[in-house]
This record gives C-alpha cells, structure tokens and sequence, in this order.
C-alpha cells in the first residue's frame, strides 16, 4: 500500500515476514509522512533498514520492550552517501522548523533510529 509518493507499506514489513496488523498501519503512515519531508530535504532515497516488528522479531533481535517499533511508530534508517550525524542534524534541523515531529531520536554507527512517539527523546 502506498503511504507517501515515496514509501509503501511493504518497507516497513517485519523482517520475519509476519503480517502488519492492521491497527499500526495508520501509525506508519504518519511516520512515512515525516520521513518523506526527510526525503525531500535530501532529494535522496532513504532505505528502511527496521520498521514494524512482531513482538518476537523485536525479542529476537533485543528491542526495548516498549519499543516504538512494535506499534510502528519507528524507523531505523539510512541513506546512501550520508553520515548518521548528517541525518540526524537534518532531522533535528527539520523538527526545529516546524517541519517534523519531534519524536525519538537515536543515533547509531550506521544508521538513526527516528520515530513519531508522543515526546521527544534522544540518544
């Protein structure tokens, strides 16, 4: 299903192949939102690397319990040429304009956690 010009629903699949419950898609539909003005700002691809995940795969991989990432709140994200402090700057540059909602944000050696949680949290 197609979420913004840019993403689908089918990026942010759990990578265990279980299905997306039907209640999360409207929550990744808001996170594609704030993460096509990401995309714009750019004018690059970005690739989700996690989105949704079923409590198992979350389990599985060491998620935090509460993760954002089982209610599709979350996106862990790259983009091809860019540094994670590069994406994440741009974020908080993007939040601070007003264009972005200032949720989560974590950044990695290779690649930024970002979601669309209720209060902003970084780390």
């Amino acid at each position: 299903m197609k979420l913004t010009k840019n993403f689908n629903s089918e990026e942010f699949d759990c990578r265990d192949g279980s299905e997306t419950p039907p209640c999360v898609l409207e929550n990744l539909k808001v996170l594609a939102e704030n993460l096509q003005v990401l995309r714009d700002f750019f004018g690059l691809p970005i690739t989700v690397n996690s989105g949704y995940r079923s409590p198992s795969y979350n389990k599985r991989v060491g998620g935090a319990k509460a993760s954002q990432h089982l209610i599709g709140k979350a996106g862990d994200i790259t983009i091809t040429g860019k540094r994670p402090v590069q994406i994440k700057a741009a974020i908080e540059k993007l939040i601070g304009e007003g264009k972005m909602h200032n949720g989560g944000i974590g950044q990695y050696p290779t690649f930024v956690h970002y979601d669309v949680r209720d209060s902003a949290a970084r780390w």
